[in-house]
């Protein structure tokens, strides 16, 4: 059976004028939030945290493959473990991003409305003035980890790397 993946721009995606120059990068992963009845009456999932590690290792491996160094997150890990989510967090990502030397805040999620209906979602900010530069969500249908991957890849590809 294949999987219908259906892409879907919620808002209009934020372009610079051309892709982001690579450099370092502090990316602070993917973060799931899960706002189906499912996950308030049954809890966390083993497969969809397995699947959020896996979409965090997709990411990290792409901006890799483009040039891009990730900066350990270790100095800033004390103060990352009072954020509940660091694509939420009124500007820390970035003053983290800048603390660590970094040019660059990339921050990532997930929100799960069913099994069916998921929002993807990454966010690229230059780390000293906190402007976003790239920034884009997609809805795929399906929590499996092909339509994870699918949609992440549409993310980086059309949208954080667009030319």
């Amino acid at each position: 059976m294949k999987v219908a993946l259906v892409f879907c721009l919620l808002a209009s995606p934020v372009l610079a004028e051309g892709p982001p120059a690579a450099g370092r990068v502090a990316f602070f992963g993917i973060h799931f939030i899960d706002l189906s009845t499912e996950g308030a009456i049954n809890g966390v999932r083993a497969d969809e945290t397995a699947r959020t590690g896996m979409a965090a290792a997709l990411v990290a491996e792409d901006m890799v493959a483009r040039g891009f160094v990730l900066v350990p997150l270790d100095p800033v890990a004390k103060r990352l473990e009072t954020v509940s989510n660091p694509a939420r967090c009124n500007g820390c990502d970035t003053a983290m991003a800048q603390e660590l030397g970094a040019d660059y805040a990339l921050t990532g999620e997930v929100s799960k409305v069913s099994n069916l209906i998921l929002s993807l979602q990454l966010n690229l900010r230059e780390a000293e003035t906190g402007k976003t530069l790239r920034a884009g969500t997609v809805d795929i249908r399906g929590n499996t980890d092909e339509s994870w991957q699918r949609g992440f890849r549409y993310l980086l590809r059309n949208l954080i790397f667009r030319k």
